[in-house]
């Protein structure tokens, strides 16, 4: 396992930790997140909701002792997360950066989630 890998695993799942744990967890039950929410039709208590599970992901991608199994839910709610936060957008609003954001941070998730596996696989 080189230390490169090791490097741009922590790099990007910390990063997803970040966009989808941290920010989501602290900005939440702000005026525009709730309007947010509202604008694209949801109800608030999906906004909730989906805070609650970001920070289960984003937490569950972060630490190394949890299983297989969960991490690789976490990375696929994720994808649906943004697929859909795109589609929301994009249907709502058009195509604009709202749309294309999710996409950005979903390439940031697919790095993490290959340099998992390449680490996983190595310490076999």
């Amino acid at each position: 396992m080189k230390k490169t890998d090791k490097i741009i695993y922590w790099t990007t799942t910390t990063l997803i930790f970040l966009f989808e744990g941290l920010m989501p967890a602290l900005t939440s039950q702000t005026e525009m997140a709730k309007e947010g929410i509202h604008h694209l039709g949801y109800p608030a208590y999906f906004g909730l909701t989906l805070v609650v599970f970001k920070v289960l992901g984003a937490t569950a991608l972060m630490i190394p002792k949890i299983p297989k199994t969960l991490k690789e839910w976490a990375y696929a709610g994720f994808v649906f997360d943004f697929i859909f936060a795109a589609v929301s957008h994009g249907v709502v609003d058009g195509i604009d950066g709202n749309t294309i954001f999710p996409f950005i941070v979903m390439a940031i998730l697919l790095i993490s989630y290959r340099y998992y596996h390449k680490i996983q696989h190595a310490t076999r």
